[in-house]
């Protein structure tokens, strides 16, 4: 089997705008996405698969237990010790022991870009060929995936150029392409066939035309919803059916196919260098319920302008012109080139060297994670979760091999694992030549983490160095406050509550900022040792919140000498601080005087300069509204002798 599709890939990374605290902030995004349970497949590839060399792999597909890999490589072998056997473009091998198949051995003269397990047992695939087993095959053909043979009555075929993309879905087979006619029908970069006999659908006329800066038009990458309602189209284009859409466009095809009210101008700009980088999109992917897409890019500097050289999010819904990506993960221009999304987990490959990298160009800046050339991401944020195999080898790798290379052609995420394609030889520190499979055994699954969702606990305030005053809450009532001794929660600021633990600004010398962001363990009794959250965060000042809380993958928070409210994503999994600082719209509260919030049952609980207690409702998809609306505010308490609500130290706790 293989999925929705899978073929050659794209380009990717992570979001953007305020490195520092003293920065211009990005507006917040209309869409609040929730973090889901997520599974990941291991970091440490299978050691059984085969190697290929010259070129790179680009495409898999799995019927019963064979593999198939397609690409532009020119020999096999079986292990780093075996002798090299010329099989080009095509060859399969068995799924458990990975062993070389020596029947299925068709024989192609150009590169298979594509591959699909079609109706019926067959293997269709697409490429830059002109002859398969001797037998004119223009970029089309379906085989036996036992033999290799040819399918004869399988009647897809191109006029020429190549195929670079297809999406199956039921037994609709969309092709995607450098193409003019397909099966003798006037098609330009898309069609669609019927995927038993490879006949045209000629209700299908959807083209894509009018390529950038002067260039022939053609679409790289496609993919369509699970339900079969929608394909996302992108490429080397300015025109989908006369109307404007520049590399990237949304196709109905629920009934008689029609372009969609869709279309960003993010894709407008020219990236770094146009005749390089004549289009810069370079993969597409549907989510699982396919509410929502990514698009990886390349094309060096030119953001926030141009999504160049990162991974963006958009929502399927979404109607008009002017989208604007739900969250973008910028490298630092380096590129991707391949997405695949599974199991609530969003992968990518290429050259990329970090993510959540908008601060710098070919350097890591502030916020920068350590990602070589293959990553995960969280569908809800793009922020990299901890997942790290490195696309590098080992210290003895085979003569004639390479660490490293420009390329992850493809990323598929088939029955035992997401399996990678590549122009190089190193993955997870070991010999993998131009392709592998990190295994789904061996991975692991994650489940979100929040804040307590009851009403009734405790409010924390720190009342000196080392003592909190404990005091029970309600939602609407505070109870007597009882002095707590917590000799590890000292230089503390700013606290939100995550699950079995806090986080929170430690003030520690020696540290870039002269503070950090610590975790402490916390049940209700004493709060635990504290240790850096992670080394990625050391350029974010914390001492300069006063006040903080989580939810849903953002840190919500205020600052010194700010009146706004902010948030920055934050992956619980690998304590990861998005590098762009957002502001939220609010009304009626003065925020440079907050100090102290946690978040209690939907509203923002929050104390001030004036020592007073109060509660506002808070509503973050209420954006591009107000989140807060000041005019509902409650005071809670006031200052008093005993107890001021003046201090950033605040958080909520059930126990």
């Amino acid at each position: 089997m293989s999925g929705r599709r899978r073929t050659r890939a794209g380009v990717v990374v992570l979001a953007v705008v305020a490195a520092t605290l003293s920065v211009p902030t990005a507006s917040s995004a209309a869409v609040v996405p929730v973090p889901e349970t997520a599974t990941l497949v291991s970091t440490n590839p299978a050691d059984q698969t085969p190697h290929a060399r010259d070129g790179e792999a680009r495409a898999f597909a799995q019927v019963g237990n064979t593999v198939f890999v397609g690409g532009s490589f020119t020999q096999i072998r079986q292990t780093a010790t075996s002798g090299w056997v010329t099989q080009r473009y095509l060859f399969a091998y068995d799924r458990t022991t990975g062993t070389i198949s020596t029947s299925f051995l068709p024989v192609l003269d150009g590169a298979v870009n594509t591959l699909i397990a079609g109706p019926g047992g067959t293997l269709i695939a697409g490429g830059a060929f002109k002859n398969v087993n001797g037998v004119a095959r223009r970029n089309l053909v379906a085989l036996d995936p036992s033999t290799g043979a040819i399918i004869d009555s399988w009647v897809g075929r191109s006029d020429g150029g190549n195929v670079r993309d297809m999406a199956l879905n039921g037994n609709w087979l969309y092709v995607a392409g450098a193409f003019n006619w397909l099966n003798g029908t006037a098609h330009a970069g898309l069609a669609r066939l019927n995927a038993t006999t490879g006949a045209i659908d000629p209700t299908f006329n959807i083209n894509a035309t009018v390529g950038r800066h002067g260039t022939n038009s053609y679409v790289w990458a496609i993919d369509v919803t699970p339900d079969g309602n929608t394909l996302v189209v992108g490429g080397n284009f300015t025109l989908v059916n006369d109307l404007p859409r520049n590399q990237m466009a949304l196709v109905d095809v629920s009934g008689t196919p029609s372009v969609l009210d869709w279309s960003t101008e993010k894709f407008v700009a020219p990236c770094a260098d146009p005749a390089t980088f004549v289009h810069y999109v370079q993969d597409v992917r549907f989510g699982e319920d396919g509410s929502w897409f990514v698009v990886g890019t390349n094309g060096g500097s030119g953001w926030p302008n141009a999504y160049c050289d990162a991974l963006v999010r958009f929502e399927t819904a979404a109607r008009g012109s002017g989208q604007l990506a739900t969250w973008a993960d910028f490298t630092g221009n380096d590129t991707i080139t391949s997405v695949e999304v599974a199991d609530n987990v969003i992968y990518l490959g290429g050259h990329f060297r970090w993510l959540n990298n908008p601060n710098a160009s070919d350097r890591a800046g502030n916020g920068a994670v350590d990602r070589l050339g293959i990553a995960a991401v969280t569908p809800a944020t793009g922020m990299p979760v901890n997942w790290n195999p490195r696309r590098s080898g080992s210290s003895s790798m085979p003569a004639g091999t390479s660490n490293w290379g420009s390329s992850v052609p493809v990323l598929w995420r088939g029955p035992d694992g997401l399996h990678f394609g590549h122009n190089s030889d190193g993955m997870g520190n070991e010999y993998h030549g131009r392709l592998g499979v990190f295994p789904l055994a061996g991975g692991r699954t994650f489940t979100p983490k929040n804040p307590p969702t009851a009403t009734t606990g405790n409010l924390y305030v720190g009342t000196a160095p080392g003592t909190l005053a404990k005091v029970p809450f309600d939602g609407t009532t505070l109870g007597t406050a009882a002095t707590v001794s917590q000799p590890n929660y000292t230089g503390a600021g700013a606290t939100w509550r995550v699950s079995d633990r806090i986080y929170w600004s430690h003030t520690v010398s020696g540290t870039p900022t002269g503070s950090r962001i610590d975790i402490s363990m916390f049940n209700g009794g004493a709060i635990g040792a504290p240790w850096e959250a992670s080394g990625y965060n050391d350029w974010f000042n914390a001492a300069a919140l006063t006040g903080s809380f989580y939810l849903d993958g953002r840190l919500y928070y205020t600052r010194t000498g700010a009146n706004n409210l902010y948030y920055r994503y934050f992956e619980i999994d690998g304590n990861y601080l998005g590098a762009t600082e957002f502001t939220l719209p609010t009304s009626g509260v003065t925020w440079s005087t907050v100090r102290g919030m946690a978040w209690v049952g939907g509203k923002i609980v929050y104390g001030a300069t004036d020592g007073t207690l109060r509660s506002v409702p808070f509503d973050p998809t209420a954006a591009p509204a107000a989140v807060v609306d000041g005019t509902t505010a409650t005071v809670i308490a006031p200052a008093t002798t005993e107890l001021s609500w003046s201090t950033p130290s605040t958080f909520f706790s059930v126990q």
